[in-house]
């Protein structure tokens, strides 16, 4: 079994407060690559509530988004009208609930072949989720298509992709 995650492709994220150009670009992409997958497609949701701004990354990050139940917090539309399974809602950079939900599929139901991620933000939830994929699921390939992320920046973009490559993540372009 094939797995895709479609990280955070949130409204927030593409043309809200959070959004670039970069993210704009690639919702095509990964609208393309979601209706070619021949496997399990789940999304990851960023999801914060109103007390955003007294978290450690409200903090460090001013800016509120993703706030639960706000058009911002939404997939983007051509994406969410692909959506086949519930989104995994995640309040951080990394999932541990997607990470063990994947660990015990592969276990209990169904060995999985390969795992690729795309997404925003390359540089703080991707590359978050695939060392944590990595870590539950050590001999699982885990891949991220370069093509399909954007990042905060595109230096951001670049040194996250290289940081997972060092750590025997398959990084496609």
């Amino acid at each position: 079994m094939h797995i895709l995650i479609v990280v955070d492709m949130q409204n927030d994220f593409i043309t809200g407060p959070l959004g670039t150009p970069e993210a704009v670009e690639i919702v095509p992409h990964i609208v393309e690559k979601v209706q070619s997958f021949s496997g399990r497609i789940l999304f990851t949701r960023d999801t914060h509530d109103d007390h955003y701004l007294q978290t450690q990354e409200g903090t460090k990050l001013p800016i509120p988004h993703c706030i639960q139940n706000t058009p911002g917090w939404e997939i983007c539309s051509p994406l969410e009208a692909l959506r086949q399974e519930p989104p995994i809602d995640k309040p951080g950079f990394g999932s541990t609930v997607l990470a063990q939900q994947l660990k015990a599929y592969h276990q209990n139901e169904q060995p999985i072949s390969s795992i690729t991620l795309c997404g925003v933000c390359t540089d703080v939830c991707v590359i978050s989720n695939a060392l944590l994929l990595k870590a539950f699921l050590p001999e699982v390939p885990i891949l991220v298509d370069s093509a399909c992320c954007a990042g905060i920046t595109s230096q951001g973009h670049k040194t996250a992709l290289e940081a997972m490559r060092a750590c025997q993540i398959e990084i496609l372009a």
